[in-house]
């Protein structure tokens, strides 16, 4: 039952105050909550901080992987297990149902990084280590964190919908809709990026190199922008993609690649879980749908900087029907690179597809442009009305943020009703418009029912 799972998850949880310095406690086995909670020191506040920003890359491969075969940018070839490429697929009618195959991990880790992004609120709220204005720095970080991570299930679940209150996890609220989850989540955005603004100019604690261009109060509030322009383009709120932008790291003509990133790093950390040895023989490999390459326009400088071209394809062998591809992802140097989890690159994209929906064509086919000239490509020489420019905004996205943690193109497809241009003839699969509510959550239910 959902009660036993929720258990689970906070004992994974606590699992991770192991590594702070807690103060002395009945059972040092079996660190308490309550001991980080109560009259926090600035040194457990850190470990809290560090262990969020661990927590929240958590979601990123089965996130990634899933929803990028959904909207085949990928094909993931696990030989080790056909489940993958089949339930994933919808080949033979099958998919990914409630008991959760492969993708539960995308749910379940968003939910534990929202749980530790509370009890960071509450160590901080609950202590006298750090003044009112140092507290708001670590109540801005938490919610910005926390609104990322409910887009992540809110996006795979969409109409099924998705609980917001879970602050108690043996108690959590009633599922809402995917609108009120998005509303939600502004809502959570909102306040976080209200305590960064009055949080002053300094952190009172440390962030990766993830960071290292946001290591500020007001650097992590561009951050929160971000990703609130992207929560209101799911809203079609245009005008209030562009408020929020103002107010982020946007750049019309900045480096493309600026933004936040998930480290990695040697062991006892964790490696880049999208990294592949270039040419090598894998099991369980991401590789590049073949649409991606066959509709590539002349001379895209992105298909030859994010698709490596191997000597041998990758064939699977193992799903319902043969697939191969020539083509691997290239865009990781090596084990330990960082993956951006929202880029300059995006949000120009974003302003582009605002600007269009607000029947301001010029700014949006300037955006365009930027894009186009940053892939070696002409301008734009399509016609000027809305959904010309959508076709070929959707159309850059597809290729600047291919295989990114967010998975665009299935999200942006289903947003414009327009999931059947998902190519499907090869692998003989079909498309998911959205994956079903957890078993578990159903059976939590039913066990608050009735006892």
């Amino acid at each position: 039952m959902m009660k036993k799972k929720i258990t689970t998850l906070f004992i994974l949880f606590a699992m991770t105050l192991g590594s702070c310095k807690l103060d002395p406690i009945a059972d040092p086995n079996n660190p308490s909550v309550a001991s980080v909670t109560a009259n926090a020191s600035r040194n457990q506040l850190q470990s809290l901080v560090t262990g969020l920003e661990t927590r929240s890359r958590e979601y990123l491969f089965n996130a990634a992987t899933a929803f990028g075969t959904f909207g085949r940018e990928i094909w993931y070839f696990n030989s080790a297990d056909s489940r993958n490429i089949q339930f994933w697929l919808g080949q033979g009618g099958r998919k990914p149902d409630a008991n959760f195959y492969g993708v539960f991990t995308a749910y379940a880790a968003p939910y534990q990084t929202i749980k530790q992004a509370n009890v960071l609120i509450s160590a901080v709220n609950n202590t006298q280590a750090v003044s009112d204005i140092e507290k708001q720095s670590y109540i801005g970080f938490a919610l910005t964190i926390q609104g990322y991570q409910y887009l992540i299930p809110a996006n795979s679940q969409y109409k099924s919908g998705i609980r917001i209150a879970v602050s108690d996890e043996l108690n959590p609220g009633n599922f809402v809709s995917y609108e009120n989850a998005l509303k939600a989540i502004r809502n959570v955005l909102d306040s976080g990026y209200k305590a960064l603004a009055q949080a002053g100019n300094t952190l009172p604690f440390r962030l990766t190199a993830g960071y290292s261009n946001f290591s500020t109060p007001a650097g992590l509030a561009k951050v929160n922008r971000a990703l609130a322009a992207r929560t209101a383009i799911y809203q079609q709120d245009w005008q209030g993609a562009l408020d929020a932008l103002s107010s982020s790291f946007f750049d019309l003509n900045g480096n493309l690649n600026a933004g936040p990133a998930h480290i990695y790093g040697a062991p006892p950390d964790g490696f880049n879980p999208l990294y592949y040895l270039p040419d090598g023989s894998f099991s369980g490999v991401p590789v590049v749908h073949p649409s991606l390459v066959a509709d590539a326009l002349p001379g895209d400088k992105r298909v030859t900087e994010k698709f490596f071209l191997r000597k041998q394809p990758l064939i699977n062998t193992v799903g319902a029907v043969p697939l191969s591809s020539q083509y691997q992802d290239k865009r990781w140097a090596q084990n330990t690179s960082p993956i951006p989890y929202i880029r300059n690159e995006e949000l120009i994209l974003i302003y582009a597809e605002a600007k269009a929906q607000l029947n301001q064509p010029e700014d949006a086919i300037a955006a365009i442009n930027r894009i186009r000239s940053a892939a070696g490509l002409t301008p734009y020489n399509g016609t000027k009305d809305t959904p010309a420019l959508i076709t070929e905004i959707l159309f850059q996205r597809r290729y600047s943020l291919w295989f990114e943690p967010a998975g665009h193109r299935w999200i942006d497809l289903r947003r414009y009703n327009r999931l059947n241009e998902i190519p499907v003839a090869q692998d003989q699969g079909s498309v998911f418009t959205q994956l079903e509510r957890p078993a578990d959550e159903v059976n939590w239910d039913i066990y608050k029912e009735n006892r």
